[in-house]
């Protein structure tokens, strides 16, 4: 019978002695018998309760999961770590939980403690998906995480700037190195006309209005979402990727610390390949004038006595001052991460100061033992002082004139009877002594969240967030400038303010059964935006007064107020079987108050699945430690930049006959609605040997129903509509490597990593086929949606020095040359979208000195040098300063016919300096972006002084680039103005990071 208990049983050793013993003293004369405490020999007599605490060396772990292996019994730990589950004598518990290693119990009695141990490797992979958490292993969307130390390598206020270079398929430029400029990003290349081309940022859960302004010490991590399966989740507004910032929290309990980062540095301008002559290679410009008689008299040798450098007297070495604390600290109960920072810069272009002040509070607090409340407050303070220097003015300024008197006083050029060489007769410091700009900014970003754990299976999470942004900003025109005289001087106040709400009320469900995982959320979410600004202008001042009430009279006055709201329903379901296979599914309604009743509410899903092939039993590849698949698919929408997109408009501002009058503006389309973009994105992840990882990416991305403003003729009485005009495509390939490239146990450590992406997009259909106009370039079917379109420049005539344009015979494509500008085709010229693009990151670390450097590379885009139409106009314009000729170019001369440059003459009209593909450049460039240079000192050593950590550097940005872009910046090139552009500066940062 003993034996059949066994086969049936399957009992332990231990199990088997307490047979025995029972079997020896409770035996009766009908048989065998048992103890006292009534285990029976069936599967209900087995059965127990079985109680247990799951603790971690910081003490007890909540949400680990326990199940009975081989069945479906399955539970998790409470908030105390304690748990419950049905099992019998001889089961095996399986205990797990994010970043710590699994540990496989034994069943043994009723009661069992457990101690896992922590592993460093598994909480370097869980990655934020937006709203969950998951192993790195179990991701099958398209996301990319980055911690806090990769991204701060480069000095920066603004969160934006810290991603350049570091993530394949998104692009980050630097618009402006003004001090607190934020970069441009995007995500997977351009998929849009009129409608948002910007990546949604979210914090701590909560959707953002922009870029947030928060303190970059305060990030814990920053995830990236770039496919459909990814962004699903937040619908339209994802629809240009996601970038999910989570903020600093204390995760053991007992852990104190306190640390302080104080750092300084210089930065300095910075103007690239873009120089303008001195007063030698002016004067030799004008020489070769080949009208010489056309030269105003009064210009004679006599310029040379004065060389002025404008860019060298309206630049400086900035300064840079960035100084934080922060205390991160856990009990059973309480956590709170608080912190404060200060940060202080004044531009490399002289007169612009920026400040801020910035202070964070994340408190996690269990008021029982199911119940923790979370709240959060982030402020800043930002101030800024505008008397800078016009850059455009510094190029524009003529070498020969001097802003100064022999005795150090300003010329006023305006009144005084001064020579002046160069245009409009302004020497713009004159009125920069008097006038000026402020500006004052408070931004509250506040939640008030709680967690409810409802059971061992569901969760509730409810975020509830109020934002509060306020500016206020001054213009001073004094009197006695020349800018004051018309208005006898002048003073403008503006003032506007932001109040957004955001509230997600979300369930949640986890449970195992045996190597199955399911989990799920259900959500409701809510957002507004309420904006509204005021502002007034008065003339005639008393000198130094900024207040516009003391004005004499008013000079004008705005106002405005706009609103919008989304409301959605979300439901995602994700399924995991045996660390083998991940599947995920999302819907997602949204409603948007910019549409109309008939299309106000727009249904988007995603599917995708993960395949970790290195888990099968068949793979035995012993160099390859891990390979993954990915594959999803998905739709976003997006929405118009309009808000009253569905909405006819009136302007109230009109007048007739003396009374209050409406304009009519915008018509309405009660038809037009969402964008909607179709993503397939396929991914590879290999690791070899333990130290190479790879990954690779291929998307198709279809975007249907593009929004477009459609403007009515004049004589319609309304401006136009929004209307729904056509489709584009994008797809791309992306691929990612980190090799650590010495062995781990050696002591040199060096890390080396790079990324690579492409992205080909085209216009797939437009309203009726036809071509639309947008400035310099068009939008064309069958072509990139970032076409230039302009006159195409064939070179200088050899004969006579005159200007070349293509002109393309429209019945026969028969390709000759013009030198009249106006008979010149406009054609399709290339494009500003590169072909490839990425950055490489690599690191040494030997006995606590580091040395880490970052690059960035782009290629095959060509960029608009508008500034040379002004600066490289061959005489067009003779009193402005000219660019000197970049390495390889020259100018026609008779002697020198084979030349890139016209013949110059003085106020030339041959059109040479029009817009064409003569300024049209090749905007290549590899950018060394950062080195940084690190000792931390001996953990032994700062025992003795109390301290944890002591970190100091020296950091280097922008030092050297390489490229054959003649201008300022090849990158903010591609994406703006690049006739006064501020250059991102070259810097230089030391500082030291204490940690008690």
């Amino acid at each position: 019978m003993i034996s059949k208990i066994l086969d049936n049983h399957k009992l332990s050793l231990l199990s088997l002695a307490l047979l025995i013993t029972s079997t020896h003293n409770s035996a009766n004369a009908n048989g065998l018998t048992f103890p006292d405490n009534n285990i029976l020999l069936n599967d209900a007599v087995y059965q127990q309760k079985v109680s247990g605490t799951v603790r971690s060396a910081d003490g007890p772990l909540a949400g680990a999961t326990v199940n009975v292996k081989g069945s479906s019994k399955s539970t998790s730990t409470d908030a105390t770590g304690k748990f419950n589950i049905d099992a019998k004598i001889g089961d095996l518990l399986v205990v797990s939980s994010v970043g710590f290693k699994t540990q496989e119990i034994v069943v043994t009695g009723q009661t069992i403690n457990i101690n896992l141990e922590s592993n460093d490797e598994a909480l370097e992979e869980v990655v934020v998906t937006g709203y969950s958490r998951q192993k790195k292993t179990e991701v099958s969307a398209s996301v990319v995480s980055i911690d806090q130390k990769t991204l701060k390598d480069v000095k920066s206020p603004n969160v934006s700037n810290l991603l350049q270079s570091k993530i394949a398929g998104v692009d980050v430029v630097a618009g402006s190195g003004r001090p607190g400029a934020n970069a441009n990003i995007r995500v997977r290349g351009r998929n849009s006309i009129n409608s948002n081309i910007s990546p949604l940022w979210v914090v701590d859960g909560v959707i953002m209005h922009g870029t947030p302004n928060i303190n970059p010490n305060d990030i814990e991590s920053v995830s990236v979402l770039k496919d459909a399966a990814a962004t699903t989740q937040y619908g339209s507004r994802g629809a240009s990727g996601v970038i999910v910032v989570t903020t600093k929290r204390a995760l053991k309990p007992g852990e104190h610390l306190f640390a302080v980062n104080l750092s300084s540095g210089i930065s300095k301008f910075n103007p690239g390949k873009f120089k303008v002559m001195n007063s030698q290679q002016m004067w030799d410009l004008y020489q070769s004038f080949n009208n010489q008689t056309a030269i105003p008299n009064n210009i004679t040798s006599d310029v040379l006595n004065t060389d002025f450098n404008w860019l060298a007297n309206g630049t400086q070495n900035g300064a840079i001052n960035d100084f934080s604390a922060n205390y991160l600290g856990k009990t059973e109960e309480t956590s709170i991460y608080a912190s404060g920072n200060y940060y202080d810069e004044k531009g490399s272009v002289k007169g612009y100061d920026y400040n801020r002040l910035t202070g964070r509070l994340n408190i996690e607090h269990k008021l029982t033992k199911n119940l923790t409340f979370k709240p959060k407050l982030n402020a800043s303070y930002t101030s800024y002082k505008d008397r800078q220097h016009s850059i455009y003015d510094m190029y524009l300024n003529m070498p020969w004139d001097t802003p100064f008197y022999a005795d150090g006083s300003l010329k006023n050029t305006k009144l005084d009877n001064v020579g002046w060489y160069g245009r409009d007769n302004n020497n713009y410091l004159y009125d920069l002594q008097y006038n000026y700009g402020e500006g004052q900014t408070f931004d509250v970003q506040s939640n008030l969240d709680f967690s409810l754990r409802i059971s061992d299976k569901f969760t509730f999470e409810s975020m509830n967030s109020l934002t509060y942004y306020n500016q206020t900003t001054m213009s001073y025109t004094d009197p006695k400038s020349n800018s004051g005289l018309e208005n006898k001087g002048s003073v403008s106040q503006f003032s506007d303010k932001r109040i957004t709400r955001f509230f997600n009320q979300m369930l949640k469900y986890k449970e195992n059964f045996g190597k199955h995982e399911v989990s799920a959320l259900a959500a409701y979410e809510y957002s507004d935006y309420v904006y509204t600004s005021v502002g007034a202008a008065g003339k005639g001042i008393s000198a130094g007064s900024t207040i516009v009430d003391n004005a004499a009279n008013f000079l004008s006055q705005s106002g405005t107020k706009n609103d919008y709201a989304f409301q959605s329903g979300l439901v995602q379901v994700n399924y995991k079987y045996d660390e083998r296979y991940n599947f995920q599914g999302s819907y997602r309604l949204d409603g948007a108050s910019r549409f109309g009743a008939n299309n106000r509410y727009g249904g988007f899903f995603a599917v995708s699945g993960a395949w970790n092939i290195n888990k099968e039993d068949f793979f035995h590849v012993d160099m390859i430690n891990l390979a993954r698949l990915r594959a999803s698919y998905g739709e976003v929408g997006n929405t118009p930049t309009s808000l009253y997109a569905s909405y006819s408009l009136y302007g109230l501002n009109g007048q007739y006959n003396g009374e209050p009058a409406a304009i009519p503006n915008q018509y309405n389309n009660r038809n037009v609605s969402w964008e909607k973009s179709r993503d397939v994105n396929l991914g590879l992840e290999l690791g070899f040997f333990n130290r190479i990882d790879l990954t690779v990416d291929a998307y198709n991305k279809n975007t249907d129903g593009l929004l477009s403003y459609v403007k009515f003729p004049a004589t319609a009485g309304w401006d136009g509509y929004w209307y729904n005009i056509g489709s584009i495509n994008n797809k791309g390939l992306e691929l990612a490597i980190n090799a650590r490239v010495l062995d781990p146990g050696s002591p040199l450590q060096w890390n080396l990593g790079a990324n690579w992406a492409a992205n080909r997009n085209r216009v797939k259909q437009l309203k009726d086929g036809t071509d639309v106009p947008a400035g310099n370039k068009r939008y064309s079917e069958g072509r990139d949606i970032d076409s230039w379109y302009m006159r195409k420049w064939s070179g200088v005539d050899e004969d006579n020095g005159a200007p070349l344009w293509e002109v393309v015979n429209a019945e026969t494509g028969e390709i000759s040359t013009t030198s009249n500008y106006n008979k010149a085709t406009l054609q399709f010229v290339g494009t500003s979208t590169p072909k490839y693009q990425g950055g490489i990151n690599t690191s040494f670390l030997y006995k606590g000195i580091s040395l880490t450097a970052t690059f960035s590379y782009l290629h095959g885009a060509y960029a608009y040098n508008g500034g040379r139409e002004l600066f490289d106009s061959d005489g067009a314009y003779p009193s402005y300063n000219q660019m000197v000729l970049a390495d390889g170019w020259s100018r026609w001369s008779p002697s020198n016919t084979n030349a890139t440059h016209p013949v110059a003459s003085y106020n030339n009209n041959s059109g040479s300096n029009k817009t064409s593909s003569r300024y049209l450049e090749d905007a290549s460039f590899f950018r060394l972006r950062n080195v940084t240079l690190a000792y931390d000192f001996n953990p032994q050593l700062l025992k003795r002084l109390k301290l944890k950590s002591v970190n100091v550097f020296v950091a280097a940005d922008n030092l050297w680039l390489s490229t054959k872009f003649t201008g300022v910046d090849p990158e903010a090139a591609l994406f703006g103005d690049s006739t006064s552009q501020y250059p991102s500066p070259k810097r230089v940062t030391a500082g030291v990071n204490f940690t008690f």
